[in-house]
């Protein structure tokens, strides 16, 4: 009912009494209700008594403040909070079922996100956190548990690499999870919402969602490379047309960082609670669209083609190469990860 809303006295001297009140699917950390104010959709958000769930409820503020500069808008407008019951009034969104090319129309919303905000806004939300030294000890563990050989200057490439991810200067707006089903098909284009987790960093480290497999997603896919490179593009184009500047060329940084990320093959309710890497060999589980193992065999190919011309990862790439070769004559029956969403 709608009397069950945590709709309390600021709310309503604000924005009137809700009616119509009707219980959503929300994930664990959140409560969510359709209602309507003088006969007008909204939706009402609590995030519970949870861990990090102040936090969470700032960044979720913080961001869709900062997201609402952005024309067309990329995110539901926030129409009231609650602080002291961790409540937000949101502007109702009608989702409609996605095109079978919708990873070109949310690139360049994504690109749009992402340029919402500048070197002024340094202090608006936290700054991206990035793999960790705990990731390469994990990553290299399971390695040497597949049988593969390390080459000598892995260590120090991958440490190289974490240097990089976390000297990289950025002030993008990341979402900070901008999966498929925090993008809302829209009639006006597509806006994403739950921002829970959003953070200023190098907008490549969600552009890599594309082709990494959507790592922190329950729905794990691979675009046709058609598609891919068409989307992109797009984020290019508008990233370019948004700041009058150019994205950096190589994503390989970005998509080597999510391949380094145990915590990237479950989700968030069991993320920091064990070395999910080194788990891989003795099981698999099931996450939404794929598993876990073919979450990674997935991740191995796309870091090992990005690297195939050397560089700076380039023992990296051909240690991802012998590991996906390994793991796939270990468990051959693994398929690739789906070309679209459900």
């Amino acid at each position: 009912m709608w009397s069950r809303l945590p709709f309390g006295e600021k709310l309503r001297a604000e924005l009137g009494a809700p009616a119509r009140g009707h219980r959503l699917e929300s994930s664990p950390r959140s409560r969510v209700w359709r209602a309507e104010l003088s006969g007008t959709r909204v939706v009402v958000k609590q995030l519970i008594d949870a861990p990090e769930a102040a936090e969470r409820y700032a960044r979720e503020v913080a961001a869709l403040k900062l997201a609402s500069r952005v024309d067309p808008p990329v995110a539901p407008v926030l129409l009231g909070t609650d602080p002291g019951e961790r409540v937000l009034v949101l502007e109702h969104l009608e989702h409609r079922k996605p095109r079978e090319d919708w990873v070109v129309d949310y690139a360049s919303a994504l690109a749009r996100l992402h340029a919402a905000t500048g070197a002024e806004d340094a202090n608006m939300l936290p700054a991206w956190s990035g793999p960790t030294q705990d990731d390469i000890d994990s990553f290299l563990g399971l390695v040497r548990t597949l049988g593969v050989a390390v080459p000598s200057g892995a260590r120090t490439e991958l440490e190289g690499l974490l240097g990089r991810l976390l000297g990289t200067p950025g002030h993008a707006l990341l979402h900070g999870d901008p999966c498929p089903g925090n993008d809302m098909h829209t009639s006006s284009g597509i806006r994403f919402i739950d921002f829970e987790q959003a953070a200023l960093g190098d907008g490549l480290v969600e552009l890599a969602y594309l082709r990494i497999g959507f790592p922190t997603c329950w729905c794990a896919t691979a675009p046709p490379e058609p598609l891919l490179h068409a989307a992109e593009a797009a984020y290019r184009a508008t990233w370019r047309e948004a700041t009058g500047t150019e994205v950096r060329d190589d994503l390989a940084d970005a998509c080597a960082g999510w391949l380094l990320r145990g915590d990237a093959l479950v989700q968030r309710a069991y993320r920091g609670r064990a070395d999910h890497l080194a788990e891989v060999p003795d099981r698999d589980w099931k996450w939404g669209t794929a598993t876990a193992r073919q979450r990674l065999v997935h991740r191995l190919g796309i870091v090992s083609r990005m690297t195939a011309d050397g560089g700076e990862l380039r023992c990296l790439g051909q240690l991802a190469a012998d590991t996906r070769r390994a793991m796939l004559t270990r468990w051959p029956a693994l398929q690739p990860l789906p070309l679209q969403r459900p």
